[in-house]
C-alpha cells in the first residue's frame, strides 16, 4: 500500500508531528478517551475519533431511546441476497447515518463465520463461507468508506461463538486459520478497510489483543496499514498488548495503558518505536475519516455535539431498506405455486404468531439500535390489500423470556402528566443531579452527557393505568440494590448481584425480577423502580409490565379457528433479541414457546398457509413437509413489514439465497457445540465446516447452503471452461442458463470446485465465484464467473506460503451447493511465472 508519509494526508509530515509529542502523551493517545471516543491531542491538531457499534445502524455513543437510527436487515441477510452492488448501496447509507451522527468509525462488519447455527451472534455474521463473506463484507466496506467514514473489520479471529467469548483459546491449525477464518478478513484488507478489532478470545493461547496474528499476516504480509483497535476491554495487559500489534485500546482511558505504557517504554519493556507506529496508525485514520486539522486546531472531548438532523423518513431511504428485505427473503419452499398470493382475491387474511404484531427486526447486544419506526409483517400486509380485505390477527402462543419494558402507552410521568415515564439521576443524599422524560421504561445509559461522577440511584417512576383486569406482571430489570413500589406498597426490595462480567450482561440485559399485582380495568396506580449504581455493574434500569395471561390452549385454538375461516394464512414464527444476542449462544434450535404446534395446527386447518421464519439463524422446522410454502424473512429491519408484503403479493420476487445450511435436526449438525472444555474450544472440523462438513456426513441438511427460489424456473443449459490453465493465473468459467418461466427472474448461479485425486486434505468441495443474472420469461443467457487464482490453492503451513497443486479439477455450477448440474474439467498445469 501507499506509505501514507508521503501523501498530502499530512500537510508538513507526520514525522513532525509525532516528534512534536512526549512519551506520556503518546501513550495517553492510544488509551483512548471515553466509552465510544479517543483522546483529542491539539498539539498535533487531533480531534476526538467517534465510534460507534453496528454493523446493522449507527447507534452513535449513546444508548438512547430518543436518539433514533435507521435499522437496515441483518448483516446474514444482507449475504442472503449474493448482491454486492445492493451491499455496497447499504453501507452508503450507513455512512450518511454516521455522518449525521458526527461519528467517524462504525464498528462493523463481523466476518467471523457461521461455525455452528448455536452462535449468539449468527445473525450479526454474513455467511458459512469464507468467499460469501469476504466478497459481501468487502462490499459492506467499500459503500462505508465511500462516505469517509471508516469501516472495521471485526472480531479477528475465530471468535465465532460467545460462550466464554472473554477467555475461551479456539485451537485451530494453521492451514484451517489461513483458508477459512482469516480469509474474510485478507478480502477486507484487499478492500481498503481502514480499521480492524482484535477479538476477546484467545487463539492457539495467545489473546487476540497481543497476538502475533497482528502482525503477521496482517501488518505485514498482507499490507495493511489502518488501525487495529481492540474489543472493548479486551487489552488487559500493558507490556504483552504494548509491544503487540493492537495499537487503540478501548474504552478509555484504559488503565493498563496510558501512564502505565509510558513507563513500561522508559523501563525498556515496550520499544519506543511500537508506541509510535500506534499514534501514526491513529493520525492516519484521523486523517482519513477529517478528525486531523492543523496543529493546536483540535477541540477537547468536552466539546458540545452539534445538533443532529433527525433519523431520515424519506421514500428514497425507506425504499431501499424495503428493497433490501426483500431482496434478502429466502422462498425455501413453495407446493403448488401458493406463493405470490393474488391480493384481489382475498377477502379474509389470517396473520398469526406472535411475531407478526410485534416487529421483531433485529437481534440483541451492542448491535441493537433505536428505529424511529419499525413495519410489522401485520402492518405491512394489512396497508397491502384493499381496505374490504379483512386482516385478523392472533398470537396463538407466548415466546418471551425476560419482562417488557413498559411503553409510553397507558402510562404517565408523574411529574408533568405527559405520556411516558420520569427518570431521575440521584446523589447519595437523595439530591437530583438530573431528570428527564423517557418514551419507555428501558434505561441502558443517561440520555445526557454531563457529569453524573456522583451518580449513586436511578429511579424511574410512572402512573400506570391498566386496560384489563387481572393480574398484571410488573417487572424490574438491573443490578445492584434494586426496589419496586406501586403506590407505596413495597414489591420488590433485594439485592441483584451479576452473574458475569460480560459486557453484554451488564450493560444490555442483566438480571431481572418480577412480582404480580391484581388490577381492575381502568385502575391507576403509581410505580416507582429503583437501583444503586455501582462501578463496573452498568447503569441499565427498565421497569416493564406485562399484562394478564390468558390460558395457552385458549390462544392456540383462537389462532386455529381464525385460520379455519380465512382464504389465506401467513404464519409468522421465530425468536427475538431474547433468544438471538450477542453475549450468549443458544442452547437449541428449536423454536420457542409451542411454535411448532402452532403450525401443525395452522397448516391442518388451513391448507393455504404460508410461514414466514422471523429469525437470525437456522431453527428446526418439523413441520416443512406439512405446509404449503415457507418464507425465511431473517431479522429484516425497520421496513420488513412492507418488504415481505411486497414478496408475499408478488410486487417483487424473493432474491435471497441461503448463506448457511439449515439441518433437519440438531444431532445432524457437524458443527453444533459451542461450549469449550476446560477452556479450549477446539476447531477439530478443520477446513470442513457449514455445507463442507455436511457434504462430509452420512445426513443431507434440510435445505443447503445457496438454496433459494424465486418466482421464476431455470433451466441450466450449458458450462464452458477452458479445458487447461496455468497455475496462479485463474481462470473464466460461462454458464448458460434459461428462464422457463413465466415472469422475469433473477438467478445467483454458483460455481464450486472439487479435486478427486488430490495430494493434500480438501472439502469434498468449496464455493469458488458466483454471479448474479436476470432475464425475461423464456429468454436464454450467459453468465461469466471468473475463479480467482487462491480458489486452487492451499496454505502449506511447512513451506509457509500459498502453493498450487497441478492436475484436474472439477467446476460444477448450478442453483446450490446441493444442486449443481453442470460440471466441466480443468486442468491446471505448471507455469513458470507461478506465485
Amino acid at each position: 500500500m501507499t506509505d501514507i508519509r508521503a501523501t498530502d494526508l499530512f500537510p508538513g509530515g507526520v514525522d513532525d508531528r509525532i516528534a512534536a509529542l512526549d512519551l506520556a502523551a503518546k501513550a495517553r493517545m492510544v488509551s483512548g478517551g471515553g466509552t465510544f471516543r479517543t483522546s483529542a491531542e491539539p498539539a498535533v491538531g487531533l480531534r476526538p475519533i467517534i465510534t460507534s457499534d453496528g454493523p446493522v445502524g449507527v447507534r452513535g455513543e449513546r444508548w438512547d431511546e430518543a436518539d433514533t437510527a435507521l435499522a437496515l436487515p441483518s448483516v446474514t441477510a444482507m449475504a442472503a441476497s449474493w448482491d454486492e452492488e445492493l451491499v455496497r448501496e447499504l453501507g452508503a447509507l450507513l455512512a450518511a447515518e454516521a455522518r449525521r451522527k458526527g461519528v467517524h468509525l462504525l464498528l462493523g462488519p463481523t466476518l467471523n463465520l457461521h461455525r455452528s447455527p448455536l452462535g449468539g451472534r449468527h445473525f450479526e455474521c454474513f455467511s458459512e463461507d469464507p468467499l460469501l463473506t469476504g466478497r459481501i463484507g468487502a462490499a459492506y466496506i467499500t459503500g462505508v468508506q465511500s462516505g469517509g467514514v471508516a469501516a472495521t473489520a471485526k472480531h479477528y479471529v475465530a471468535n465465532d461463538s460467545e460462550t466464554e467469548r472473554l477467555t475461551l483459546d479456539a485451537q485451530v491449525d494453521e492451514r484451517t486459520l489461513r483458508e477459512v477464518y482469516l480469509a474474510p478478513f485478507e478480502a477486507a484488507v484487499e478492500a481498503g478497510v481502514w480499521a480492524v478489532m482484535s477479538a476477546y478470545n484467545r487463539v492457539n493461547g495467545e489473546a487476540m489483543s497481543e497476538s502475533p496474528l497482528l502482525a503477521e499476516p496482517l501488518k505485514g504480509e498482507w499490507g495493511f496499514d489502518g488501525l487495529v483497535v481492540s474489543d472493548w476491554g479486551a487489552v488487559q495487559s500493558t507490556t504483552g498488548s504494548g509491544a503487540a500489534a493492537v495499537d487503540l485500546a478501548m474504552p478509555g482511558p484504559n488503565e493498563h495503558w496510558g501512564a502505565a505504557l509510558a513507563g513500561a517504554v522508559l523501563d525498556g519493556l515496550v520499544d519506543e518505536a511500537a508506541l509510535d507506529d500506534k499514534v501514526l496508525r491513529l493520525l492516519r485514520l484521523a486523517a482519513r475519516v477529517g478528525a486531523l486539522g492543523e496543529p493546536g486546531e483540535a477541540d477537547g472531548p468536552e466539546a458540545a455535539d452539534p445538533p443532529r438532523p433527525p433519523t431520515p423518513a424519506d421514500a428514497a431511504t425507506r425504499g431501499l431498506l424495503r428493497r433490501a428485505a426483500a431482496a434478502g427473503a429466502v422462498l425455501l419452499s413453495n407446493r403448488e405455486g401458493l406463493l405470490p398470493l393474488d391480493a384481489k382475491a382475498l377477502r379474509r387474511v389470517a396473520v398469526i404468531g406472535p411475531n407478526a404484531a410485534t416487529a421483531r427486526v433485529q437481534g440483541g447486544g451492542s448491535a441493537a439500535v433505536f428505529p424511529a419506526a419499525v413495519v410489522s409483517p401485520l402492518e405491512g400486509i394489512r396497508a397491502a390489500l384493499h381496505e374490504s380485505t379483512r386482516v385478523e390477527h392472533a398470537a396463538g402462543v407466548r415466546t418471551a423470556l425476560r419482562p417488557t419494558p413498559m411503553e409510553r402507552t397507558d402510562c404517565h410521568s408523574p411529574r408533568t402528566g405527559e405520556a411516558g415515564l420520569l427518570a431521575r439521576y440521584l446523589r447519595a443524599d437523595g439530591s437530583e443531579l438530573h431528570a428527564e422524560h423517557r418514551l419507555s421504561g428501558r434505561i441502558l445509559e443517561p440520555s445526557v452527557t454531563t457529569d453524573l461522577s456522583a451518580l449513586d440511584a436511578i429511579e424511574v417512576g410512572t402512573v400506570f393505568r391498566a386496560p384489563a383486569a387481572g393480574r398484571w406482571r410488573f417487572g424490574l430489570i438491573g443490578l445492584g440494590r434494586i426496589r419496586l413500589e406501586a403506590d407505596g406498597e413495597v414489591l420488590l426490595d433485594e439485592y441483584v448481584a451479576p452473574e458475569s462480567d460480560d459486557p453484554t450482561y451488564l450493560h444490555v440485559s442483566p438480571s431481572f425480577r418480577q412480582a404480580e399485582l391484581e388490577l381492575a380495568a381502568g385502575q391507576e396506580v403509581a410505580l416507582l423502580a429503583r437501583r444503586t449504581v455501582e462501578p463496573a455493574h452498568g447503569r441499565v434500569l427498565s421497569l416493564a409490565v406485562d399484562p394478564p395471561l390468558a390460558a395457552l390452549d385458549a390462544e392456540l385454538a383462537a389462532a386455529v379457528e381464525l385460520a379455519r375461516e380465512a382464504d389465506a394464512v401467513v404464519l409468522v414464527v421465530g425468536t427475538t433479541d431474547e433468544h438471538e444476542s450477542e453475549g450468549f449462544d443458544r442452547t437449541t434450535l428449536g423454536l420457542p414457546g409451542g411454535q411448532d404446534a402452532l403450525v401443525s395446527a395452522v397448516a391442518a386447518a388451513n391448507p393455504r398457509t404460508v410461514v414466514v421464519v422471523n429469525t437470525g439463524g437456522p431453527v428446526l422446522m418439523p413441520w416443512r413437509e406439512e405446509v404449503t410454502a415457507v418464507l425465511l424473512g431473517w431479522f429484516p429491519g425497520q421496513e420488513g413489514g412492507d418488504g415481505l408484503a411486497d414478496v408475499l403479493f408478488g410486487l417483487v420476487e424473493p432474491g435471497g439465497r441461503l448463506p448457511t445450511s439449515w439441518p433437519v435436526t440438531e444431532r445432524d449438525v457437524p458443527v453444533l457445540d459451542t461450549a469449550p472444555q476446560a477452556g479450549v474450544l477446539a476447531y477439530r472440523e478443520g477446513l470442513h465446516v457449514g455445507y463442507r462438513g455436511w457434504l462430509r456426513g452420512d445426513a443431507e441438511p434440510a435445505y443447503w447452503f445457496g438454496h433459494g427460489l424465486g418466482y421464476g424456473a431455470w433451466e441450466y443449459l450449458a458450462i464452458d471452461a477452458p479445458r487447461r490453465s496455468p497455475h496462479g493465473a485463474g481462470f473464466t468459467v460461462r454458464v448458460t442458463l434459461r428462464n422457463s418461466g413465466t415472469r422475469s427472474s433473477r438467478e445467483v448461479v454458483q460455481l464450486y470446485l472439487a479435486r478427486a485425486d488430490s495430494a493434500v486434505e480438501r472439502p469434498v468441495r468449496w464455493l469458488a465465484g458466483f454471479a448474479a443474472v436476470r432475464a425475461e420469461p423464456g429468454q436464454r443467457v450467459e453468465v461469466e464467473i471468473p475463479v480467482a487464482a487462491r480458489a486452487l490453492e492451499h496454505w502449506s503451513p511447512e513451506r509457509r506460503r500459498w502453493l498450487g497443486e497441478p492436475g484436474l479439477f472439477t467446476a460444477l455450477a448450478g442453483p446450490s451447493c446441493g444442486e449443481l448440474p453442470l460440471t466441466a474439467a480443468v486442468e491446471v498445469v505448471p507455469d513458470v511465472a507461478a506465485r
